[in-house]
């Protein structure tokens, strides 16, 4: 009864936040409300089951309910069905990622030794080395969510037809194009594994944001593997060095293959260790996100006042890029850590908004240097990407702040801003794809 009460609670703050609304009016909501759910709960329904169900009956008639069950009724379902005496599964699935590992490894590995790998660099494997993972990652995720023949071919197709752009390409030696590509298939392609992680759902509000929540976990995960696999390849190294044995062979045979097998073990991690991961999400965020949003500021000021012109060069350009991204990411995963029954805003999104909007007006002065400098030198492969990539984060910034600014002030929900982030991911893969595909034709594979 103490948990109904708190879903009505949450239920009446958020009605009577709305403009023109009275207590008179919310009283007599409320009273509907509770109508239905005594009708419901005396049907047999549980007072979680007749909440949602009176929730959602309400927005029939009543706009402002509708918006409260739009925002709350998916995550209310899950909370019902992942009960806490709900049987453990009896298989953590280890064994399917370990045979997916193990492939990604023995791929990657024979593309080394055709290469002929360090001895000989070939930029096709630079160019195909996602394609010798990924795909293992996607099949795995296919495999556990027992899609169909028809989703498979989906899941398949888009790495298909990566394997055909980056091979048949009349690529030319060291050009700035082919290297683009090396550095944007792997965000296309991350992109492309997150159709069978879905379970082939795409259009799911909710599942996009599931799958950003495991691109963070995912990435946690990973680092924690590669600094234990670094660690243990320093011992092996200080142990064997004095018996004789070359352990940079050995590390040419290790590292590749472990760093592709970790990419499955890394989801496999996150598949069934979620609540550990899951915990560690706010802190994480709750850590870097001031320390991200000082530095967002420190530069803006030091930038404004100085100006870009005279510093500004590719590298400098990539540092901003690469900051740009980090920001959006850990704002990102700052949302999908949040607690979704938590409707009024605090404090870490005062300082969010403050780091979007921090963001947004280095964004806004790397655009003005990059324009300036485009048109006094013209456009090349990488001048191109970079503007790309600058008005994509550009667009997600400025709205992300309205939104965020409307949030804080009580105009508006959160799952807004939420909804816009996850509807907004789609840009992103449409733009790495672009990279791969357009932009090297249209400059001539240069």
């Amino acid at each position: 009864m103490e948990n109904l009460e708190a879903q009505i609670a949450e239920w009446r703050a958020y009605a009577a936040r709305a403009p023109g609304v009275n207590g008179r009016d919310v009283d007599e909501l409320e009273d509907h409300l509770r109508h239905q759910i005594a009708e419901l709960s005396n049907a047999g329904l549980t007072t979680d089951e007749s909440f949602l169900i009176a929730v959602k009956r309400l927005g029939d008639v009543d706009g402002l309910s509708r918006e409260f069950a739009r925002e709350h009724s998916g995550r209310l379902w899950k909370q019902l069905l992942s009960s806490d005496d709900e049987p453990a599964r009896t298989s953590s699935g280890w064994v399917e990622a370990f045979a997916f590992a193990v492939g990604a490894a023995v791929a990657i590995q024979v593309a080394r030794l055709a290469a002929g790998f360090p001895d000989e660099e070939p930029t096709w494997l630079a160019r195909n080395a996602t394609l010798f993972v990924l795909p293992f990652l996607a099949a795995y995720f296919a495999h556990r969510r027992a899609l169909d023949i028809r989703q498979w071919v989906v899941t398949a197709l888009p790495f298909v037809l990566a394997a055909l752009v980056v091979n048949l390409y009349p690529w030319s030696t060291g050009s700035d194009t082919e290297a683009l590509v090396i550095l944007s298939l792997p965000v296309a392609l991350w992109f492309a594994a997150a159709y069978p992680y879905m379970g082939g759902t795409v259009r799911a509000h909710e599942r996009r944001m599931d799958f950003v929540r495991f691109t963070g976990e995912w990435f946690i995960y990973y680092v924690l593997i590669a600094f234990g696999g670094g660690v243990l390849m320093g011992l092996t190294a200080a142990i064997l060095e004095p018996a004789g044995v070359d352990v940079e062979r050995v590390a040419e045979w290790v590292l590749p293959s472990g760093a592709a097998g970790a990419v499955i073990v890394a989801a496999w991690l996150v598949e069934s260790k979620q609540r550990v991961v899951e915990n560690m999400a706010p802190v994480l965020t709750m850590l870097f996100t001031p320390l991200f949003a000082v530095m967002l500021v420190c530069a803006a000021v030091v930038y404004a006042v100085t100006g870009l012109g005279g510093a500004f060069d590719r590298e400098l350009l990539s540092v901003i890029d690469a900051l740009l991204v980090v920001v959006l990411a850990l704002v990102l995963y700052g949302m999908s850590a949040r607690d979704p029954f938590t409707s009024t805003p605090g404090w870490m999104d005062g300082i969010q908004l403050v780091a979007v909007v921090s963001a947004l007006v280095l964004d806004l002065m790397v655009l003005g240097a990059m324009i300036a400098r485009i048109g006094e030198l013209g456009f090349t492969p990488n001048r191109t990407a970079a503007l790309g990539l600058n008005l994509v984060l550009l667009m997600n910034l400025a709205v992300a702040a309205w939104l965020s600014a409307r949030f804080l002030t009580g105009r508006s929900g959160f799952h807004r801003l939420e909804r816009w982030q996850t509807t907004y991911l789609p840009v992103f893969a449409l733009w790495a794809v672009t990279v791969v595909v357009v932009l090297p034709p249209l400059f001539a594979f240069a």
